[in-house]
């Protein structure tokens, strides 16, 4: 079975996961800087036989669209492009940096370590990932 691949996608900086070949456990791999995503996804995609993606879909409490969800919509589009044998998935990614700081907090993780927001986006991307596990194990 193929891995899948969960990006928490922001203005500076990229979070990215990925789960084992069984589909089971999601995994922080490392954060990319936005402005080279596409580079990186080209390679992992190949590298890992990737064909799916799960891309984190921020929004406003009320439910709207926030500024970062429109670029996060163009950047699905554009991977579509790219990479049309990729499906797409979104999923809702409220409160997932607040649980990445928690998790790692709980982890042990050094209060230094901590402050680097790369370490929380790779963490945020995969709670994004597991909750789409959980979500398609049903």
């Amino acid at each position: 079975m193929s891995k899948v691949l969960a990006i928490d996608y922001g203005q500076k900086r990229t979070g990215i996961a990925i789960t084992d070949s069984l589909r089971m456990i999601a995994s922080p791999l490392e954060t990319v800087e936005t402005g080279k995503i596409y580079e990186y996804l080209e390679k992992i995609i190949l590298k890992e036989k990737i064909v799916d993606i799960v891309v984190g879909e921020a929004r406003h409490l009320d439910g709207n669209a926030s500024e970062i969800t429109l670029l996060q919509e163009k950047f699905c589009k554009e991977i579509n492009k790219k990479f049309p044998a990729v499906v797409i998935h979104r999923i809702d990614e409220m409160y997932t940096s607040k649980l990445a700081s928690q998790a790692l907090v709980m982890g042990g993780m050094k209060k230094k370590d901590r402050q680097n927001k790369g370490n929380l986006d790779k963490v945020s991307a995969a709670i994004i990932l597991q909750q789409f596990l959980d979500q398609s194990s049903r």
